[in-house]
């Protein structure tokens, strides 16, 4: 394996996920419009993105595993995922221009085209570190290409604000451009990383395999992690604010989290490659799972906006390093399967916290009581899964 790689490699990946989260936030924000005019109430709203994440959640592992089956020819992925994107691109431009005519079922073929084809942009480039960066260089890369999701993710609320007034066609067609444009990037990726190792062999790729109840307990966690962060985030962040805040300043302060996500997650960068990925993963789960309760006890607004400071940045260090270990523990030529599983069980995370809001559970006293302390334990619990793991990680050297 080479043992150096361009920091720019990342980069470029993390245009591609900046943009690519560019046009979910734009999709999000002009949904209930586009709905409207085919004729959806806004109560299916919620179904549509629902059923988004459904799509994610069998794409997203189809996607890895296709990948691993077009790496053993190398040079092909690349040409892949900007055939798949183009696609993606199209359906996403058409979506604006085929909600005026009223055709639901033209409307929801189009939503669905788009979320299975993006999902392309989810597992299979990251893949592509892990079959052929240099293993060292791989929890930096990593970082690099989710600082493009973090800064997305920041900016969102003021997007929301900037648009909304917007006619769609103009967001809509700039976002699926500017994504295409970037995703070109990702064949010179492929190529940069090729040139500077020797091609995977597929005998010695499926030589030696990983145990499989380790694996199944590594994506246990993943899912507790992801409940975690989609309860606490997208639950829970707002009523706390409103604790000291009004909800005019809510687009000032709900960016905190992600701006401690983008801030901590490169550095911790640096401790994955030395301890590995399962010890970052476990000691951010821990991190996130006290700071989320510490939020809960704040008894002003710059003692919350800490707490959400810190959370924000656990996740960060949990996500970056849970890809990490998601490439190491595929190292036998399973890093998409591996990763591709990770993204599908994030999307079922979200797919739990929608569900979650359709049945107004949040909005139940009891319940309520329970939002309060879920997503310390979940990440807590998460942690403990994750230590646990440790011998297993030092015995393979798996992440």
């Amino acid at each position: 394996m080479t043992q150096t790689v361009p920091h720019r490699i990342g980069l470029t990946l993390a245009l591609v996920q900046f943009f690519f989260a560019l046009t979910w936030t734009v999709y999000v924000i002009f949904l209930p419009q586009l709905a409207a005019q085919v004729g959806i109430p806004k109560q299916g709203v919620i179904f549509i993105l629902m059923l988004d994440q459904l799509i994610f959640v069998l794409m997203d592992l189809s996607m890895g595993i296709m990948a691993d089956r077009v790496t053993r020819v190398v040079g092909r992925l690349g040409y892949i995922v900007l055939g798949v994107t183009l696609v993606s691109c199209v359906a996403f431009l058409l979506l604006p221009l085929a909600a005026p005519q009223g055709a639901a079922w033209l409307f929801l073929g189009l939503t669905i085209l788009w979320s299975a084809s993006s999902s392309v942009l989810r597992a299979p480039p990251l893949m592509l570190l892990g079959k052929y960066a240099a293993r060292s260089a791989v929890p930096w890369l990593s970082a690099l290409t989710l600082l493009g999701l973090g800064v997305a993710s920041a900016i969102s609320p003021y997007l929301t604000l900037a648009l909304r007034e917007m006619d769609p066609r103009l967001p809509f067609a700039f976002s699926s451009i500017a994504l295409a444009a970037a995703t070109f990037g990702i064949v010179w990726v492929e190529r940069a990383l090729t040139g500077r190792t020797a091609a995977p062999v597929a005998a010695a790729v499926h030589a030696t395999a990983k145990p499989v109840q380790p694996v199944f307990w590594f994506l246990v966690a993943v899912v507790l992690l992801g409940l975690g962060a989609q309860i606490h985030n997208a639950l829970n962040s707002t009523p706390l604010y409103l604790r000291y805040a009004k909800p005019a300043d809510l687009q000032y302060l709900m960016p905190v989290f992600w701006i401690g996500f983008n801030v901590l997650m490169l550095p911790a960068s640096f401790a994955t490659r030395r301890y590995g990925g399962l010890v970052v993963m476990g000691a951010g789960g821990v991190a996130a799972a006290l700071a989320s309760w510490l939020a809960f006890t704040a008894g002003s607004l710059d003692m919350l906006i800490a707490m959400q400071f810190i959370a924000g940045g656990a996740w960060g260090c949990v996500l970056m390093s849970a890809v990490a270990a998601a490439l190491a523990i595929g190292h036998t030529g399973r890093e998409g399967k591996v990763t591709g599983g990770l993204f599908s069980l994030l999307a079922l995370a979200a797919l739990a916290r929608m569900a979650i809001v359709v049945a107004e559970l949040n909005k139940d006293p009891e319940f309520s009581a329970f939002l309060t302390w879920a997503p310390a334990a979940a990440w807590a619990l998460a942690g403990l899964v994750l230590f646990m793991l440790l011998p297993w990680q030092r015995r393979l050297g798996a992440a």
